[in-house]
């Protein structure tokens, strides 16, 4: 039956399949026990295979392990790169009633030791290497800071939790749907990072939501790229993958050779990246010669994704390409597109609400704006997180009184309830007056073929308060120019929003999860570090 047309941006999405009440343990107990002997988890690097049978047993071992030393509500942090015991840990701290503080691995001592104390971590599992540095020994090093820290063991010894767990009886506790049960420090593309303390049902819903909008089918390969300690790889990697009952193929560290590599010998059919990662892919080398037919689907999201990036994947890849949006306080998604979309709506949409979450987009005054007027993107439904931790006051700021959670994106709905990206409120730049939305800029220089990827800031000016700055880093073998960007930008757009300082750069400062560090590139700006584009 056709929808009636919204002339109001407020739309819900649909109402099944269910939302789904249970616990990370019960969902991989559910697979376990239809699934036994499917492979659940694999690692890339060292081919070592987990069924669901054996994951369960494992993260019951280990978490009957944990019970030994910590009580249930115990916040356990997780430090450590993609390695297939993260899984492991991932749902033995559910089962065992505990908290999961996920904790990216490029900190460096004093950023991970705020992250400790903030969320009040008695347990770190680490690792005792990455990228050089032993992550174990730097953990004990700040742990005269970290009060709360009681136990610190290496990710890599996980097997000897498991063999004293098997020899356990503990009972593990009862967990409640609506639990806490992880802690996830958002990325900080503007700033320092806040603690979004995420449920049980929460995530297994919206893990399995995306996952079923995607296509997939019970036994589908799903790779594991995304970073474990982002909600891309802990929730829709892992928990998508438990609750699919699918097989995930961890990857330790993104390479892309190595996940070319591993799409072929695994037969990969759903991929995942944000878009940093895909142009990667597509840049390599070998790319052309990979046989990637396997791939059914893949997802992308974690920043915009440009519409010529769409069009260029699914041309080149030959894989439908499917974008989700949202942020770590949605658990972490609120919309996507469908592999079947119309082509247009695919590459320029979010797509439409998943199911049983409710959007809206509101003006400054919290009005609801008619449909095709920008405004900012509010969430409600069983997504949104408990608040942040131990911070009542940008919990606040964050979900208002009647449950609303405000994203901070500007967007835009159309009549069928696809939305739209504008920008980023904090990301707005104001040029004498007029707003300027980076996103706009940057979808029309990405369709450049001498651009490989391109960030557009506001540079502070006397006369105008700011105007528009681009960094560009070329696509490999170019090498373009000023004068051709600023031709092909004023052909596009109106002359305001041409940018008036252009840098290049041969990479982006990003977040763990491959988002460009906007505030970082202002920052490389104010201190002459970006080299000027001639």
């Amino acid at each position: 039956m056709a929808m009636t047309p919204l002339t109001m941006s407020h739309t819900v999405g649909p109402t099944e399949p269910p939302i789904l009440d249970m616990t990370i343990g019960d969902v991989l107990r559910r697979a376990a026990s239809e699934r036994p002997d499917q492979p659940a988890l694999i690692s890339s690097t060292t081919g070592a295979t987990w069924t669901f049978s054996e994951l369960l047993a494992d993260a019951e071992a280990v978490a009957r392990d944990l019970l030994e030393v910590f009580a249930p509500g115990t916040r356990i942090a997780i430090w450590a790169q993609n390695l297939p015991e993260w899984v492991v840990a991932e749902y033995a701290i559910a089962l065992a009633g505990m908290v999961i503080v996920t904790v990216n691995p490029n900190l460096l001592a004093d950023e991970a030791a705020y992250v400790f104390n903030q969320s009040k971590a008695s347990g770190v599992i680490a690792s005792a290497s990455y990228r050089g540095r032993n992550l174990v020994e730097i953990t004990e090093s700040v742990m005269d800071r970290c009060p709360s820290i009681e136990q610190v063991t290496a990710l890599g010894s996980l097997a000897e939790r498991v063999e004293r767990g098997r020899n356990l009886t503990t009972t593990l506790p009862h967990a409640d749907p609506g639990d806490l049960v992880m802690i996830q420090y958002t990325s900080g593309t503007t700033g320092f990072p806040k603690g979004a303390s995420l449920h049980h049902r929460g995530l297994v819903t919206n893990a399995l939501h995306s996952t079923l909008r995607n296509g997939s089918e019970p036994g589908d390969v799903m790779l594991g790229a995304m970073p474990l300690f982002h909600t891309g790889g802990s929730v829709l990697a892992v928990l998508a993958s438990g609750a699919r009952m699918l097989t995930i193929v961890t990857v330790e560290e993104f390479e892309p050779g190595h996940v070319l590599d591993t799409i072929e010998r695994h037969g990969v059919t759903l991929g995942g990246g944000v878009p940093t990662m895909l142009i990667a892919m597509m840049e390599h080398p070998t790319f052309k010669d990979r046989d990637l037919s396997s791939l059914k689907t893949t997802t992308s999201g974690g920043s915009t994704v440009p519409a010529a990036l769409v069009e260029r994947f699914e041309r080149e890849v030959g894989a439908r390409l499917t974008i989700v949006f949202g942020q770590t306080e949605m658990s972490p998604v609120a919309t996507m597109t469908r592999p079947d979309d119309a082509v247009d709506d695919k590459a320029n949409s979010l797509g439409t609400a998943l199911p049983h979450v409710e959007i809206k987009i509101v003006d400054e005054s919290g009005a609801t704006v008619p449909v095709g007027q920008p405004g900012e993107f509010c969430t409600r439904g069983y997504l949104n997180m408990l608040g942040y931790n131990d911070n009542p006051e940008a919990t606040s700021e964050t979900i208002d009184a009647e449950g609303w959670l405000h994203s901070g994106d500007i967007c835009s709905m159309d009549e069928r309830g696809y939305c739209y990206i504008v920008g980023r409120i904090k990301d707005m730049i104001i040029r004498g007056g007029e707003n300027i939305y980076p996103k706009e800029i940057e979808e029309v220089l990405y369709r450049h073929p001498s651009v490989g990827e391109v960030a557009v800031i506001g540079i502070p000016d006397d006369k105008w308060g700011e105007t528009v700055g681009a960094i560009i880093r070329p696509a490999p073998g170019a090498s373009p120019t000023v004068a051709e960007l600023r031709t092909w930008v004023r052909e596009h757009l109106a002359p305001h929003k041409t940018p008036v300082s252009w840098f290049v750069t041969e990479s982006f400062p990003l977040t763990g999860s491959g988002k460009i560090q906007k505030f970082r590139l202002v920052e490389m700006w104010q201190n002459g570090e970006l080299a000027p584009l001639k």
